[in-house]
């Protein structure tokens, strides 16, 4: 009997007995079995924390980065068989590529923030805080990564996707995993786990495995952990419930199943662009995946006067969506996950038919291609009609998991946005409009019940990624219903299996604890000047006073003919009553040019190879002619910079904190951080 086995403590291992059998979701034919019966749970999470975690932890951001990218890259050299696996699960090409380099581009664009982070095991969160008269003490906070595992349970809907977009976040983060996919799905997250482990990419007990049920591994979880939860949202309230997660702690979020919405917009008509827009986005959300998507389109909501002209719309864009075997090419919607898959769908339709009509589709027939629609889990796109959404609430309270959406009419704007929360909480929400007025209404309005808005129209439509698709950079989850919590969103997504810790002291001790230089700690000297130095001989504190420079009207008068900058205060002959200036006033940017006059080592070739930018500058009180000026100039923070092609120059980003200063010393008259790329020794 073929078998899934399970990756746990280092090895591939079976569990007792016969398991589940799971199927092939076109032909029915069982394709193996799983069973995680007799494995030791608190042993895979002893040894996630005991060997994962410290080596993770071990790497830097920088180091972590560069390991998924490497792991990305691997996986898209095996895509052929993660293909030929997803088939079975009933996915078309199109779902699987979703699925498969969907998963994968998560991985890259997590590898891609390395570079948001330091070139360190942990990192500063947020502005520091000066908190006393004489700048003696100060606070901060840091992120270090927690001292646990992160155990995430996935639907079976992405049995890859739903895996890579939550271990991109935690591994970059410095915390091991342990994932439990959905069973009915998990043989093909199991062959994408083999190839992970054979890479060698990431340290031991990085990553572990479960096929199977979760048994008792809830039970050895604490505060240091994360547990992260994909499915219906009866599932998400025990797991939740549990007592280890309420008696520790223990961080938990929930990504539940919600009744999205799509809403046209008043102003849409048969005629425009946007019509076409709304139709496709429909059609798709019903049927990618088999309308198996968190995220699928729900509830359609359309202005009552535009009802009839929709649903037939639809139903004839429906009709022309081919359906069977995904491995023909011309079948454009597979099949669902499986059989009991089929007849949730069909009970919970049932119980939509309570309180509404069906337009299009048929719960007990569907014509297939090159498939047996009752020996695979085939079933037809159903579109639905409530008449009267504001009373027959079942609408908005029942989800049937499969190609399944209603259409429902509205008076006004404030209408659509009150049906909209009437779901209770969703993942994501769109409108369809060339109105930004009503968009603007819509967003408003219906952000609080949603995690995410899309608003489409023709100039956007093309490179849209659609109602349906999650983004790593931007947030997935939503609140109430749809389970209250986040995934991804870039940084946003890693800060949360890192704890965030308030660290007081003086600004000279907080510098050497976070290795970035700190307002009014105290500098170092450089021994020569530090652009001498390359980026690994430089250290953060390396300060340099200089010299100083008497600002003249002359100076005024040169830098606004050259620049063309003639506002009225930087003219001698301005009439000061009524400003906010007692004479003519010297140009910020004249400051600024005239301090990297002061600051810069340029009378012979050295590691600084070009200026890469300025932040955070502000001028902060007025310079007038006669006044001296001077600049403190000090390493504030390094920055490793990955080499694009072999033959780059090795090099890495620094910043400087500069101080422009009058002979007044308080307040500093200018502020900025200045970024320059720096050579560094060749590895």
């Amino acid at each position: 009997m073929n078998k899934l086995e399970n990756y746990i403590t280092g090895r591939w291992i079976s569990g007792d007995g016969d398991g589940q059998a799971l199927f092939n979701a076109v032909t029915g034919e069982t394709i193996s079995h799983t069973s995680t019966s007799g494995l030791d749970m608190q042993a895979v999470v002893d040894y996630a924390r005991r060997t994962g975690n410290p080596a993770l932890r071990k790497l830097t951001f920088h180091e972590r980065g560069n390991r998924l990218k490497a792991l990305a890259l691997h996986l898209r050299e095996h895509l052929d068989q993660f293909y030929a696996i997803s088939y079975l699960t009933g996915a078309t090409r199109a779902d699987s590529w979703v699925d498969l380099e969907g998963g994968i581009g998560n991985l890259f664009a997590n590898a891609s923030l390395r570079r948001k982070f330091p070139d360190e095991t942990f990192c500063i969160d947020g502005e520091s805080h000066d908190l006393s008269k004489n700048h003696s003490f100060m606070g901060t906070h840091i992120l270090t990564p927690k001292e646990g595992v992160a155990i995430h349970i996935n639907a079976f809907n992405f049995p890859v996707w739903g895996m890579l977009e939550k271990i991109a976040v935690n591994l970059l983060a410095g915390m091991p995993a342990i994932v439990k996919p959905a069973t009915v799905t998990s043989y093909l997250t199991e062959a994408v786990v083999r190839e992970i482990i054979a890479s060698g990419i990431l340290p031991e007990g990085s990553l572990q495995l479960l096929c199977g049920s979760a048994g008792d591994l809830l039970d050895y979880t604490d505060s240091q952990d994360v547990v992260t939860f994909t499915g219906s949202a009866s599932t998400g309230l025990k797991l939740r419930s549990h007592p280890a997660i309420l008696s520790r702690s223990v961080p938990f979020t929930m990504e539940a199943d919600s009744l999205n919405c799509i809403v046209l917009g008043e102003d849409v008509t048969p005629e425009k662009a946007e019509w076409d827009i709304f139709i496709k986005e429909v059609r798709k959300e019903m049927t990618s995946k088999a309308g198996q998507k968190c995220t699928a389109i729900r509830r359609i909501f359309v202005p009552e006067n535009k009802m009839e002209d929709v649903w037939k719309s639809l139903s004839t864009s429906l009709s022309q969506t081919s359906i069977g075997n995904p491995l023909n090419e011309k079948v454009r919607m597979g099949s669902l996950a499986g059989q009991s898959q089929r007849n949730e769908v069909k009970q919970q339709v049932g119980k939509l038919l309570a309180v509404s009509s069906l337009l299009y589709g048929s719960l007990d027939s569907v014509q297939v291609i090159d498939a047996d629609a009752e020996a695979g889990a085939f079933i037809s796109p159903l579109l639905l009609l409530n008449d009267d959404p504001f009373r027959k609430n079942a609408t908005h309270e029942v989800e049937a998991f499969g190609p399944v959406s209603t259409i429902m009419p509205y008076k006004n704007m404030d209408d659509a946005i009150e049906l909209s929360k009437k779901g209770k909480g969703s993942l994501c929400s769109s409108i369809v409009t060339a109105d930004a007025r009503l968009a603007r209404a819509y967003v408003t309005g219906a952000a609080t019940h949603h995690g995410r808005i899309l608003v489409l129209d023709e100039s956007c439509a093309k490179e849209s990624t659609g109602h349906g698709s999650p983004l790593p950079l931007l947030v997935h989850g939503g609140p109430g219903r749809a389970g209250g919590g986040e995934e991804m969103g870039g940084i946003r997504g890693v800060k949360h299996y890192l704890q965030r810790t308030a660290i007081q002291g003086s600004p000279t001790m907080i510098t050497e604890i976070t290795n970035v230089y700190q307002p009014h700690a105290t500098g170092k000297d450089p021994g020569v000047h530090p652009f001498r130095k390359d980026f690994d001989q430089l250290v953060i504190g390396d300060q340099i006073v200089t010299q100083k420079r008497t600002i003249t009207s002359e100076d005024i008068d040169k830098f606004a003919d050259l620049s063309g900058d003639h506002f009225y205060a930087h003219m001698r002959d301005t009439d000061f009553n009524g400003t906010m200036f007692e004479q003519q006033v010297a140009h910020g940017y004249l400051l600024m040019s005239l301090a990297a006059g002061l600051f810069v080592d340029s009378y012979e070739k050295n590691p600084v190879l070009l200026n890469y930018g300025i932040d955070e500058l502000r001028f902060t009180k007025p310079v007038y002619p006669g006044a001296e000026v001077y600049v403190r100039f000090t390493c504030k923070e390094k920055l490793s910079n990955d080499k694009k092609e072999p033959e780059d120059i090795n090099r890495g980003i620094v910043k400087w904190y500069v101080e422009i200063l009058d002979t007044t010393d308080e307040p500093v008259v200018g502020v900025a951080t200045i970024l320059t790329m720096v050579k560094r020794k060749e590895k």
